[in-house]
Formats: structure tokens, C-alpha cells, sequence
């Protein structure tokens, strides 16, 4: 267990009390229903895509009961008799509460998981890159989002096999269901438009104009009045009505790397918490006048969010931390931080997940997918401040976290860059010199989005280079403009 993710002491007393409600007042299900209060039947489920592993935390005391392996870390995946899942990503969970969907991108697959036993139900191959899956409110269908393609693979919520298939624009993201089980809302990776569509006979009823094309994540209210979605590429959250004539109703600049949206309704209102990775922090929206109730710092690249079953917490995958945020919905301050597996993305709270037994049958420990070095980047003037004495503060203000997820003996190199200008070419490179000064030994190139940020990858033996491990000459990370064969001015270092 690494030492900076050690849970903090969650300070507040929690009621152990159950109920056997199918739904709590919180998303999916409706305001109106009752509300679940947290117990040790309760998991808390991130999807981790480095480690290719679902971890399952206990919410009561924040603590890590272990991950379930889907999957084998590079090179092992590689094979052509590889039969294990790649990319492990996005999730949801059914009605009853007996079952999470896990989408893995690169193996084009989601595999069904009983609750209660952590044991794999059944795995269903679907189309190019899928990214969600989700229940209807009835759980007769499951929905998942076949992001490679052009269409919504419906799944059968019982024998999980596909029965038919919806056509939507060209890389659908995401979709969420009304409460009442009425429209399905399905926002697009690729175009900018999300389309509605009813779910009784799967017609699309409704469009909605998307500020950008790049949305990867939607959420519906529990009142049913509004649906949030955010734009990626751009910085932005976007809020519509839920019913006909699905109005846009705002459009919020919530900062560079936005990425997931969710609600927590509790005695002070309805609020939109809203992760943006590149601020590192939370931001909190009313829900009444879209204005700004709370900015929560909470730890590197902030990534999927759901709400207890009470609304008491909201819980944050941190990508670049490997780690899950606690949060407390009243004083809107971070209680708890635990440990995970490799970049988790998709994260769902499941209420009344174990209804008996402890629920780590079947669970192992997070072995290498516990194994990750973390670097920042940042202005040359920054070498002076991060590192030093307080320095961690620093190192969450620095532009650029970047880790590298151990798989043996390499890594997978993940940079959330941000802080360049928009719409422009740079590289990721290796420089002999702390200043970038000389040749440089380019690992990626990339091109910034609208708001002037990145998600950078590279594969190699990367952590022995820039530690200068085993008598190998240390090299520092940069970021440099222009192109690999024409690197321009250098605009970021590595700060330690």
C-alpha cells in the first residue's frame, strides 16, 4: 500500500443501519425514493485501465477489500492467444443491485459480475471500443455505448446477450436513463450532438446540440428535470432539459480536462459535482441557478464520481494518483483518500452490493497493479518550489502529473498536460539536461485541445530512465513545441 494514499481517519460517525429498498433517492434512481444509508453491505467499484482490474472498497471505514483481475498488464496482453480483458473502463450496475457492467475498450467486451461474490458472471463481446454500459431502471435491457462505432448494443438484462442494436451518431459516449425508465439520453465522442431516445421502442425523439464533439460523460437528475453532460476537449459542462422540447438551458466553463458529472441530493439541496482533471479539483454547481457552491481540491487527474446511497459522500477516481476520494457532501471537504489500482476511470457506488458475508471472496491483493511513480512538470521557474519543504502543495498546482503505471518491467506512461496554448503541436521528450537544453529523444507527440490540455501516453522502461536507476544516465521529461523532427522552445521540465 503506497504511503501517500493511506486513508485519512474519517472523522464522523455512520449509521450501519440497512434497508431493502431497490433504489436509492440518489442517482439512477429518483428523488423521491428513499435514500440507503451507508453500511458495510455497501461497495464503492472503480475500473482501473492500466491494471486492467475492478477494485472494491468498503465505504464505511474507506478500505481497500482488494481488486478483481480481469485482465494481464503489458506485454502479456499482447499475445494472439490472449483471452483476458484490455482497458478495463467504464461501469454500471443493475436495479437489484447484484450485478456492475464492466466495459474494457481494448478487448471489446463487458463482463457482468455478481455483487455479492465478486465472481464473473458472464462476458459479452460487442462492437469497436465500447466505453459505457448501463441498466435500464426495469434492468430488463443493459445499454452500452459502442464509442468505435455507430450504434447502442442492447443486451438482454438476464442472459446478457445482444438482442438489437439502435442507431446514433458516429461515436456515441455515454448514456444515462431518465428515472422514470422513460428516454435514454446519449451524448457523442465524435459529433457534436446528443440524441434522446425512448426506451420502450427505441426511437430518437429529441436532439441536443453539443457545444464540441468530444463528450465522454452524461448524467440525468434524480428529480428528473435536467440532464449534465461534459465536453472534454473544451473545458465545459453542458445542462439541458430532460423532457420534450429537451432545451439546452446552460452551458458552464468548468476548466481544462472536465470529465465526469454527477448529483447528490441531500438536505441542502440538489447539487452537480463535476470532476476537471487538469484543476485537479471538484467543482460543485446548484442545480436551481448553476451556481458555484464549493471547488474541492482532491489529488491528481480526478476522473469518475458517484454518490452514496444516502448522499451523505461522493466518491472520485484520481487517474493519476491511483487512488479514490472520499468526500462529504454537507461540508463539501475530502475525508478520505484509499488506494486503488492503475488510472481508475468509471466509478459507481452499489448500495446493499453484499447483503451477507464480508464480500471478499474471490478479491486478491493489488500485487503490481499497486506499483506506480509519479512526476509533475511544469514552468522552468517552478524547480525552485516543488520538492522543497511544503512542496507537495506545489506539486498539486504544477500544470502537468504524470505517472507511470509499472507492468513489469515497463511502464505505461500517462501525462495530464495542461497550461499550453490550444490547438497546437508539441512533443513529449527525453533531455539529458534538467533544462532541456540539447538533442532531445522525442516519446510522443501530441497536439493540444481547445483548452489547451492533453491526456499524452508512451510505453518503455521510463521510470529506470528518469530516476537514473541500475547505472543508467538520467534523463529528465519535457515538453517541447513543434514536432518530432522539429522540436521548438522547451515550455515545461520535470520539476523533481
Amino acid at each position: 500500500m503506497k504511503p501517500a494514499l493511506l486513508a485519512l481517519t474519517v472523522l464522523t460517525s455512520i449509521s450501519l443501519v440497512g434497508t431493502t429498498a431497490a433504489w436509492a433517492g440518489q442517482v439512477p434512481g429518483a428523488a423521491s425514493d428513499p435514500d440507503i444509508p451507508i453500511s458495510r453491505h455497501d461497495r464503492v467499484y472503480s475500473a482501473e485501465q492500466f491494471s486492467n482490474t475492478v477494485s472494491v472498497t468498503d465505504p464505511v471505514d474507506n478500505k481497500l477489500l482488494g481488486v478483481i483481475h480481469l485482465g494481464d498488464p503489458q506485454p502479456g496482453n499482447f499475445s494472439p492467444l490472449y483471452k483476458g480483458q484490455v482497458l478495463v473502463h467504464g461501469m454500471g450496475f443493475s436495479p437489484d443491485h447484484k450485478t456492475i457492467a464492466v466495459v474494457s475498450i481494448g478487448s471489446n467486451s463487458v463482463t457482468f459480475i455478481d455483487t455479492a461474490t465478486n465472481a464473473v458472471k458472464h462476458t459479452t463481446y460487442v462492437g469497436r471500443s465500447p466505453h459505457e454500459a448501463f441498466f435500464t431502471p426495469d434492468g430488463k435491457e443493459v445499454w452500452v455505448t459502442v464509442r468505435g462505432e455507430d450504434y447502442i448494443a442492447v443486451l438482454d438484462g438476464q442472459s446478457f446477450e445482444e438482442k438489437s442494436r439502435i442507431k446514433v451518431p458516429a461515436g456515441p459516449g455515454m448514456q444515462i436513463f431518465s428515472p422514470d425508465g422513460k428516454y435514454g439520453y446519449v451524448c457523442s465522442s465524435f459529433n457534436p450532438e446528443t440524441v434522446v431516445i425512448t426506451v420502450a421502442d427505441h426511437q430518437i425523439v429529441g436532439h441536443v446540440k453539443q457545444d464540441s464533439p468530444f463528450c465522454p460523460n452524461i448524467a440525468a437528475t434524480p428529480d428528473g428535470k435536467q440532464v449534465w453532460f461534459t465536453l472534454k476537449d473544451i473545458g465545459r459542462t453542458e445542462v439541458f432539459d430532460a423532457k420534450p422540447p429537451f432545451a439546452v438551458l446552460k452551458s458552464i466553463d468548468t476548466g481544462p480536462i472536465t470529465n465526469h458529472v454527477n448529483f447528490v441530493h441531500n438536505a441542502n439541496g440538489t447539487f452537480a459535482y463535476v470532476t476537471v482533471g487538469g484543476l485537479n479539483e471538484v467543482k460543485v454547481f446548484r442545480t436551481d441557478d448553476f451556481s458555484v457552491a464549493a471547488t474541492i481540491p482532491v489529488g491528481k487527474l480526478p476522473h469518475g464520481i458517484w454518490p452514496s446511497g444516502d448522499g451523505r459522500r461522493v466518491y472520485v477516481g484520481l487517474e493519476n494518483a491511483d487512488g479514490m476520494a472520499a468526500i462529504d457532501t454537507l461540508t463539501n471537504r475530502l475525508i478520505a483518500t484509499s488506494p486503488v489500482g492503475q488510472a481508475p476511470q468509471a466509478i459507481t457506488y452499489v448500495p446493499e452490493a453484499v447483503p451477507e458475508g464480508d464480500g471478499t471472496q474471490g478479491l486478491q491483493q493489488l500485487g503490481v497493479a499497486g506499483q506506480t511513480a509519479h512526476l509533475v512538470l511544469g514552468p522552468m521557474e517552478g524547480r525552485k518550489t516543488v520538492g522543497s519543504a511544503g512542496g507537495a502543495g506545489s506539486e498539486d498546482k504544477a500544470p502537468t502529473s504524470v505517472s507511470l503505471f509499472d507492468q513489469g518491467l515497463i511502464q505505461v506512461l500517462q501525462a495530464s498536460v495542461t497550461g499550453l496554448e490550444p490547438k497546437q503541436p508539441y512533443i513529449l521528450a527525453l533531455s539529458h539536461e534538467p533544462d532541456g537544453v540539447g538533442p532531445l529523444e522525442p516519446l510522443a507527440a501530441f497536439m493540444t485541445n481547445p483548452a489547451g490540455s492533453a491526456i499524452v501516453n508512451a510505453t518503455g522502461a521510463i521510470r529506470q530512465v528518469v530516476h537514473g536507476e541500475d547505472k543508467i544516465q538520467r534523463r529528465y521529461l519535457v515538453i517541447a513545441e513543434g514536432h518530432a523532427d522539429q522540436p521548438g522552445s522547451i515550455v515545461q521540465v520535470q520539476l523533481k
